[in-house]
């Protein structure tokens, strides 16, 4: 019952400080449905619209009017399980357990006068949505876990001349999670339940520079801080057959959970070939590696189980991680741009212990997009990714003889579609 609730309440320490299919540790990359097309390659130089109030703060600078950008991307993930194992024997492994869904976002940028520009922006940094069938053979170690982080964020650029811009912005960041899993004590028995829900609201913040090195060449440095939380939430346990023992047939306890997610630092290029083609490239860092373990603190705990839902601790070990991105864009008429990109992303996972709720692995993404401009006053973006993960392998075990061992081969279709519109 011990190593359940851990894992339980590990899984989802890790599920905040992780999150969405299309970049590392399931951090969510969909912020910009116009860098969607070129794979991000120029997320921190390039300053299309609006968007830069994430990808960069400075590159406000470079927007001469008001506008505003929206968007949503669409994600749709398929997970083949194969070579599964598991002790009691029996449960299915259909896979697929990442439901169809949305991630929305919105900016907006006014310039004050030749060297201020203030912005606005609200977009999910961080999400998990994972859902297994009932009877899934690996359900003790997780089988539904829901994260969500909505990061707002008030920003302000300064251009000091015609080269050199900066910006910051601070960010106000709510979290939210719920995860699941199934708890047995006995075979004779029906399953009990275990879930854990939690809430927080923390600050962090984002500050980026912006040089036009020469006519056609302009760099970008963005540093997004990394967030403190500590939710504080409950952890209900259904026993089911501990009831005879007299702890009842379900108990909630209030809990405390302290979790940071990583700073990241992101630099590209963006390279003006002549008037039709730009070539992007770029790199992003993220801290992983402060994720080393994880603590859980229970209060209200009967006695009887104190010592084993009191604190619970476990290591965890990631490792930091990169991805690299390279892009192109092809003015191909007043109205029309079109976008390719292809993105290498590492996942900072290990091999011990990654658990049926992030069983992923190093991923490739291929991107295309275009952006259509009818006015002056309006464009209207759209884009495609599939990503592709190299197969990973998961084995998860327990005190009571429970494991679940199984080869994992993710990938994903992502879609996007999004407007600017200038005033």
């Amino acid at each position: 019952m011990k190593k359940v609730m851990l894992k339980t309440t590990i899984s989802l320490a890790v599920s905040l400080a992780s999150t969405q299919i299309f970049a590392a540790g399931f951090a969510i990359n969909e912020h910009s449905i116009s860098g969607m097309g070129t794979g991000y390659a120029g997320r921190s130089s390039s300053a299309d619209d609006a968007s830069t109030v994430y990808g960069n703060p400075a590159g406000m600078s470079r927007l001469t009017r008001e506008q505003v950008t929206g968007g949503v991307a669409f994600l749709d993930a398929k997970t083949d399980i194969s070579d599964a194992s598991s002790s009691p024997n029996g449960g299915s492994n259909k896979g697929d357990m990442v439901p169809f869904t949305s991630v929305p976002m919105g900016f907006y940028v006014k310039p004050i006068d030749e060297h201020w520009a203030f912005g606005l922006g609200v977009y999910v940094p961080f999400g998990l949505i994972t859902d297994y069938e009932k009877g899934f053979a690996g359900r003790y170690f997780g089988s539904k876990s829901e994260v969500q982080v909505i990061t707002f964020q008030p920003t302000v650029s300064y251009k000091f001349n015609d080269v050199v811009s900066i910006g910051f912005g601070p960010t106000i960041n709510r979290i939210d999670g719920t995860l699941e899993s199934n708890l047995s004590i006995t075979q004779a028995l029906p399953d009990g339940k275990v879930k854990i829900k939690g809430d927080d609201t923390a600050l962090g913040y984002n500050i980026g520079v912006l040089v036009q090195a020469t006519d056609t060449t302009r760099l970008g440095l963005t540093y997004h801080s990394k967030v403190d939380y500590k939710l504080e939430g409950n952890t209900k346990v259904n026993y089911g057959a501990l009831a005879a023992v007299g702890l009842g047939a379900s108990q909630k306890y209030d809990a405390s959970l302290k979790i940071t997610t990583p700073e990241s630092v992101d630099f590209s290029v963006t390279q003006a070939i002549n008037d039709r083609w730009n070539v992007y490239a770029g790199t992003t860092w993220t801290r992983w590696s402060q994720l080393e373990k994880i603590t859980v603190k229970n209060s209200g705990v009967q006695p009887l189980l104190a010592g084993q839902f009191g604190e619970i601790t476990e290591e965890q070990n990631w490792h930091d991680s990169w991805a690299y991105a390279v892009g192109t864009s092809y003015q191909l008429n007043k109205e029309w741009v079109l976008r390719t990109g292809l993105t290498f992303d590492q996942s900072p996972t290990n091999n011990v212990d990654r658990s049926p709720r992030i069983p992923t692995g190093d991923r490739t993404i291929f991107s295309i997009g275009a952006g259509w401009s009818p006015t002056d006053d309006l464009t209207i973006d759209v884009a495609y990714s599939y990503l592709k993960e190299e197969a990973v392998k998961i084995r998860n075990e327990n005190d009571r003889g429970q494991t679940y061992d199984a080869k994992y081969e993710n990938s994903a279709n992502g879609f996007g579609v999004g407007a600017t519109y200038r005033f």
